[in-house]
């Protein structure tokens, strides 16, 4: 197996290791790192389970090669715990019942919080749009979708 070497930036702290060429970010996380948070679903970037924040931006991270994350900031669910946008959206996620087996939760969240940074007042129609590439088998949305949208409604009224 071919190996390189990966220096990168994961929840705030500086990360070396040798990593096999065609490890993915997701893979490295979970079993080199021991960041259970980040879920794999389908594996092949449809589901969203694996979505994380690669330099503020939203990814796959089971798509991703890790050896592509060079010199990049990374951020999992678990970096998001004194977050106050996350904390809102962990909140609204309880009080709306927006999940249930809570597989794809980490990355909901994750788009979730993306949706509201990015799209302040986003209707309801644009939060379905954005939250297309994220998919639960179990809630229907619609606990999601009102989530988002009351964490979007108590942000504008500050």
């Amino acid at each position: 197996m071919q190996t390189i070497a990966l220096s990168l930036e994961v929840n705030g702290q500086f990360v070396e290791r040798q990593i096999q060429v065609r490890s993915s970010l997701a893979d490295f996380l979970r079993e080199d790192l021991r960041l259970s948070g980040t879920n794999l679903g389908c594996e092949h970037g449809v589901c969203g389970a694996c979505t994380l924040d690669i330099d503020g931006a939203p990814a796959r991270s089971c798509i991703t090669l890790a050896a592509n994350c060079e010199a990049k900031k990374v951020r999992t669910i678990e970096d998001f715990q004194n977050d106050e946008v996350m904390a809102a959206l962990r909140d609204a996620f309880s009080r709306e019942h927006a999940l249930q087996c809570g597989y794809c939760t980490p990355g909901m969240l994750m788009t979730a919080r993306d949706i509201v940074m990015r799209i302040p007042f986003a209707d309801e129609a644009r939060v379905r749009k954005e939250l297309a590439g994220n998919l639960c088998r179990c809630t229907g949305y619609s606990g999601i979708v009102k989530a988002i949208m009351s964490v979007l409604d108590a942000r504008s009224n500050q």
